[in-house]
């Protein structure tokens, strides 16, 4: 048996990790030898731990034979204190616990050749690795970013046919105990019989809420992951998805790209300005034309509203019919970029675009202004950085057409504020949705 120093030690190290899910302690016993071996099984190659440790434990029967082994293996270091100890573990380490001595032994899992580059969320710099559909490879490539003995990971079963496992992760410093209370609840009470992906998750909010927009955020980039874990964010892991949940989710969460932490200063904060930008015309710009040709066109200079107005002379009908004309067929447009194979879908949508686009101005069904128009909100949409707040958007810009429709420039306004008090409304698992300043780390433990 190891000695009480070494029991302390040992002990004291167990505390210190919480006992997550995937920490393994094994105690190895032979007739000679007791030896007590502990390691994370994500980040930690079992394989090398039984070649070239548990296996010579149970060859070599005397036991300062194998105390010479041990001592004598290159991969085999020597305790030297806690803290160490406690970053090498969670880096990979297995830590054997053998008579008076501690030994650190290197068993770390290179996960970097089991996963695929990211395909959604994609940057010019920065990490290019995604997730895979392996929770333990997943989970391996959380715990390479972010080794802190403060990440707690429990497990949970989701689905009433499937049994899908799913991985709780946070950082019990940051994560507000309210918060995680309320995610843990709200997956006991999913209710659904094959569970498969994060994405499914929408499905249960949506019905329990309504909610427009998304409350959480699903993404491909273990980077992204471990930043939010460090804002005190919980993690959801599924078996099987190549993509975690993060929660809770607000709306700067969901106008963030990774590539804001890896360019300069000034760089990043214009790309944020140009974002919120786009937001607001892809939202307003369609109504706001509307509004303006048929309700108040004198707020235009007199060439720009004559040229408007003559390019709209041979149009049939009103301004509002031809917007949502072309807004239809750009929709069209873009779920077929979607559906279509990849070699042939930006081809297929890019010419079918340019060749309707023309051919329905050459008819006389659209104004050539209005193509420029449909084409500016169409781009505007592409620059938001997530694909669920982007089809958000592609819907409510229709509510603010509508109403801008039928009140002209005081329903541009209206229908902003109605969206804008919408979103006042919602929040995140406690969280309100137009939270715009984080909580410093360690504010969210103190409540």
């Amino acid at each position: 048996m190891p000695s009480n120093n070494v029991q302390t030690i040992r002990d004291h190290l167990l505390n210190m990790l919480q006992q997550p899910e995937d920490m393994v302690f094994k105690e190895n016993h032979s007739k000679e030898k007791y030896m007590e071996a502990l390691y994370i099984k994500s980040i930690c190659d079992e394989a090398i731990l039984h070649d070239n440790i548990l296996k010579p434990f149970f060859e070599i029967t005397g036991p300062e034979e194998f105390l010479n082994f041990l001592q004598s293996n290159p991969k085999v270091s020597e305790y030297e204190d806690e803290q160490k100890a406690l970053e090498e573990l969670l880096r990979g380490v297995a830590i054997l616990f053998y008579q008076d001595f501690v030994f650190l032994f290197d068993c770390k899992m290179d996960r970097n050749n089991a996963v695929m580059d990211t395909t959604v969320e994609t940057t010019i710099q920065g990490p290019q690795a995604g997730f895979s559909e392996s929770l333990p490879v997943n989970l391996g490539l959380i715990r390479q970013r972010y080794p802190s003995t403060a990440l707690m990971v429990e497990s949970s079963t989701v689905g009433n046919l499937s049994k899908t496992r799913v991985m709780i992760l946070h950082d019990t410093r940051f994560t507000d105990p309210d918060t995680l209370k309320r995610i843990k609840k709200f997956l006991a009470n999913v209710d659904i019989d094959m569970f498969q992906s994060g994405e499914q998750l929408f499905d249960s909010l949506r019905k329990s809420n309504k909610a427009l927009f998304p409350l959480m955020l699903v993404t491909e980039r273990p980077d992204r992951v471990a930043v939010n874990l460090s804002m005190g964010k919980v993690i959801l892991l599924i078996h099987g998805s190549s993509f975690a949940v993060i929660l809770p989710t607000v709306m700067k969460d969901l106008m963030a790209s990774m590539e804001d932490i890896y360019q300069a200063y000034w760089i990043t904060k214009f790309l944020k300005v140009l974002r919120y930008t786009a937001f607001n015309v892809s939202l307003i710009l369609p109504g706001l034309y509307v509004a303006v040709t048929s309700y108040n066109p004198e707020i235009f200079r007199i060439q720009l509203a004559l040229s408007i107005a003559g390019s709209r002379t041979a149009i049939p009908y009103p301004s509002y019919i031809e917007v949502v004309l072309m807004l239809f067929m750009v929709e069209l447009l873009t779920e077929a970029s979607i559906r279509l194979p990849k070699a042939v879908g930006p081809t297929a949508t890019t010419v079918g675009g340019l060749i309707l686009g023309q051919a329905a101005a050459e008819a006389g069904l659209v104004s050539n202004i209005m193509i420029v128009i449909v084409s500016f909100v169409a781009i505007s949409n592409f620059v938001v950085p997530i694909n669920a707040f982007s089809f958000t958007i592609r819907v409510l810009k229709y509510f603010v057409l509508l109403i801008s429709s039928l009140f002209g420039l005081v329903g541009v306004v209206l229908g902003f504020f109605l969206v804008l008090a919408y979103m006042v409304k919602l929040d995140s698992f406690g969280e309100p949705f137009l939270t715009l300043v984080q909580s410093k780390p360690g504010e969210n433990s103190n409540k």
